[in-house]
């Protein structure tokens, strides 16, 4: 098997990774096999569909099975893709890229309950007693959510698990056995109780979408394929700390139909930024114009060295040394625009349950559709950098406390 490593800081905590163009030589001298996502015309039935590919000596991985069209990942000898590609019926074949998240071991929980120095800068705790994300369902499509961590049970809905495990898929192990993602989940809510720490919107609900292993490895077709789930069961917020330097038509399709049918979508704007802060480096999804790519801030305000530049950042929020819970029990302090999406997120759904919505509310109808509510987050934010909109900042700073209550 050949990898070729998109570069991103190995330094940083928890940052995503991507191995692009996975493929597998047999021990035998055979063909190279590489792992494809193919997509077909709605049309096409799956039976139809499975005959295509296995005319071009394909092995399907698996089936996508909350898109709106007939997809499939498979392993297929690297000479057929061609003829696949002009198959009838075809609509596209990409590759189905790996991403991975690296975890770094943190310092010891805290014994009492503390407010991390992320929601106290963004002023989360000065909007709860207009809002605290009640009832506001946030999906976090990463490594799972811990199922017996008490700052988190309270707010955990449910989930759903994307991960082949021993051999099948099984939708109901959607437990996290990495960590990164229980350390997404904490920050946007975990509980506002007597222990470790309270997130953005403390009383948002939490659904776990698991599309990355305990290795924290896992495909694009999974994310895909998550991103369609949470659409397709209502939730409102999509949290994606994920991303590659990998552009994917199904992938911008999924997150422009999830941005369409109202969910406000928020990724991770990548760690792979320069230390001067010149050039595009913004990674897929976060480059997506239907997504919010967000940046990291240090307690200083000040751009995180490594947080990733371009005119697709559109908020920045705290993201170094970021203390939230873990898998199990745990509790961690990591780095990484992985944990300033998040951040953003949680506000969104603070907004979201907010009864001050006259503002923003550009319809009338009385509630916040998810453009409204990326314009309230657009217009509250503290400007940070170059006057204005910049490709450090985007538009600056989120300020949960005026998203939620319109007030400076």
């Amino acid at each position: 098997m050949t990898r070729r490593w998109v570069s991103i800081v190995g330094i940083i905590s928890l940052v995503v990774l991507v191995l692009a163009g996975m493929s597998v030589a047999p021990a035998s001298g055979g063909p190279v096999l590489v792992r494809q996502l193919v997509v077909f015309d709605g049309g096409v039935a799956n039976e139809a569909a499975r005959a295509v590919l296995e005319a071009h000596g394909a092995t399907v991985q698996r089936e996508l099975s909350h898109t709106p069209f007939t997809a499939f990942s498979v392993l297929l000898p690297e000479a057929a893709l061609p003829a696949l590609r002009q198959a009838r019926g075809v609509v596209r074949v990409e590759t189905d890229f790996v991403v991975e998240a690296v975890a770094k071991p943190g310092p010891a929980p805290q014994p009492n309950e503390v407010l991390p120095w992320g929601v106290d800068r963004i002023d989360a705790d000065t909007a709860w007693a207009t809002s605290k994300g009640t009832g506001v369902k946030v999906a976090i499509i990463d490594t799972g959510i811990s199922k017996s961590h008490p700052d988190l049970v309270d707010n955990l809905k449910g989930g759903v698990n994307f991960v082949f495990q021993k051999g099948s898929v099984d939708p109901t192990k959607w437990d996290d056995d990495n960590g990164h993602g229980s350390h997404v989940a904490g920050t946007v809510a975990a509980v506002d109780n007597t222990v470790g720490v309270v997130g953005v919107a403390s009383q948002a609900h939490l659904y776990a979408v698991k599309v990355l292993d305990r290795r924290g490895s896992g495909y694009i077709s999974d994310v895909i394929d998550g991103i369609y789930w949470a659409r397709n069961n209502g939730m409102q917020v999509i949290n994606m700390s994920l991303g590659c330097n990998c552009p994917s038509d199904t992938l911008q399709q999924a997150v422009d139909d999830a941005y369409a049918a109202g969910v406000v979508v928020v990724a991770a704007a990548g760690n792979s930024g320069t230390s001067d802060g010149s050039g595009d480096t913004v990674i897929y999804p976060a480059k997506y114009d239907s997504v919010i790519a967000v940046a990291a801030t240090d307690s200083n305000d000040a751009r995180a060295w490594w947080s990733s530049t371009g005119p697709a950042v559109e908020l920045a929020a705290p993201g170094v040394d970021i203390y939230s819970t873990w898998k199990g029990t745990g509790y961690n302090t990591i780095s990484g625009t992985s944990m300033a999406s998040p951040h953003a997120a949680g506000t969104a759904a603070l907004v979201l349950a907010s009864a001050v919505l006259a503002q923003f509310d550009l319809d009338g109808n009385g509630t916040y559709s998810a453009a409204e509510v990326r314009a309230a987050l657009k217009a509250t934010a503290d400007d940070l950098g170059a006057a204005g909109l910049d490709t450090w900042y985007g538009y600056g700073l989120v300020d949960a406390a005026e998203a939620a209550t319109g007030t400076p």
